[in-house]
């Protein structure tokens, strides 16, 4: 989870919210009273813990279950008064489910998920575009969520994936997205029936971020992208000033 993000739950809740963790398995919050995931409580923290102090969970408040079954979670509406659920929507096959049972149960809450820049990168994990696992490329707006189901020629299309080296080159904070809420949020899965709107939901927003390699620091040499992506960049920058114009 990011750093900045920690800081703000730890600072919004005090000892005695009753706080759910919602896929926490690979990287549980400590802060967490309850964590719900597919996977067992004594194979948890593959990939370390979230938060400073010690585990709050213990093995009976850890709910080893589907999140995608289509039952509500054992939970009482409103029994949380905060659910985080971090790098979890991506993975699933059901998030507009999900994001609805975060809602039932809790008040408020925190997600966090990858950002379309990131998703969009090749060689993020190895020679293909974006996270190899991961089922759904997601926009995240001010007060909602839309998951578009990832397709497998996402990289085939000329112009729907940003050069390898983009994603590195960037904030950590720009790799992500997040949404804080409180009261309820819209989620929705958006489709797409036509290719060409696909095609155009692609390339459109590599077009429009391709520039958003960032500046250098003091001292350091700039990111220098790969010549077909300079020539991408370049047509981008015609696009954008074509549709100004």
């Amino acid at each position: 989870m990011f750093e900045d993000s920690l800081r703000r739950i730890s600072e919004r809740l005090d000892d005695s919210a009753r706080v759910l963790d919602v896929g926490g398995w690979a990287r549980p919050l400590n802060r967490a009273d309850w964590v719900l995931d597919l996977m067992p409580y004594d194979s948890r923290g593959m990939l370390g813990h979230d938060g400073e102090g010690s585990e709050r969970f213990s093995s009976g408040t850890w709910v080893e279950r589907d999140i995608c079954a289509r039952e509500p979670w054992p939970f009482e509406d409103g029994s949380f008064d905060f659910v985080v659920c971090s790098h979890t929507l991506e993975d699933v096959r059901d998030p507009v489910w999900v994001c609805a049972e975060l809602q039932r149960v809790a008040r408020a809450g925190y997600i966090e998920v990858p950002s379309r820049l990131e998703e969009q990168s090749r060689n993020v994990q190895g020679p293909w575009v974006g996270w190899g696992h991961h089922h759904w490329l997601i926009d995240v707006g001010d007060d909602d969520i839309s998951v578009v189901f990832k397709p497998h020629i996402l990289g085939g299309i000329p112009g729907s994936a940003f050069p390898a080296g983009f994603a590195d080159a960037l904030p950590a904070a720009d790799r992500l997205q997040m949404l804080w809420w409180e009261g309820g949020f819209g989620c929705r899965e958006r489709l797409f029936y036509e290719p060409e709107k696909l095609n155009a939901y692609l390339t459109g927003f590599v077009a429009d971020n391709l520039d958003r390699v960032p500046a250098p620091a003091a001292g350091r040499p700039a990111v220098k992208l790969p010549g077909a992506a300079q020539k991408l960049l370049r047509r981008a920058r015609a696009a954008a000033r074509a549709r100004s114009g």
